[in-house]
């Protein structure tokens, strides 16, 4: 019996290159805006990762989430109300709309990753 092949089609794995607007809404008070952002793709994901791993004298890493999270950020917020978004801007703001644009990032490490980053080897 012959097993049919589906065509494999790479749209669906490619990231669009379109900007998306989403509500951001900060619990605390209740205020909402939008911003337009893009996708990371899995490469900008992976070079703001190993930006932010710190390596050690004795080998070992430590990850910055804060780098990672700003660097992000600015990455992906292409049109907000404060307009561009700058470290001047993410060091100025309060930790209720840092948590809520905090929101937006795209996880640096997980279980549908498979990334340890205590595993993380210098190499």
């Amino acid at each position: 019996m012959a097993v049919k092949k589906s065509n494999f089609d790479i749209n669906k794995y490619q990231i669009q290159n379109t900007l998306q607007k989403i509500k951001v809404e900060i619990p605390d008070t209740g205020d909402a805006f939008e911003v337009s952002v893009k996708q990371l793709s899995w490469s900008q994901r992976n070079q703001l990762v190993s930006k932010c791993l710190e390596w050690q004298k004795d080998g070992q890493t430590n990850f910055n989430g804060d780098l990672y999270v700003k660097e992000s950020l600015k990455e992906m917020i292409v049109e907000a109300p404060w307009g561009r978004t700058t470290e001047s801007f993410l060091s100025s703001i309060d930790a209720r709309l840092g948590a809520a644009l905090e929101s937006l990032v795209p996880k640096a490490y997980g279980d549908e990753d498979g990334i340890d980053p205590t595993n993380v080897k210098k190499g």
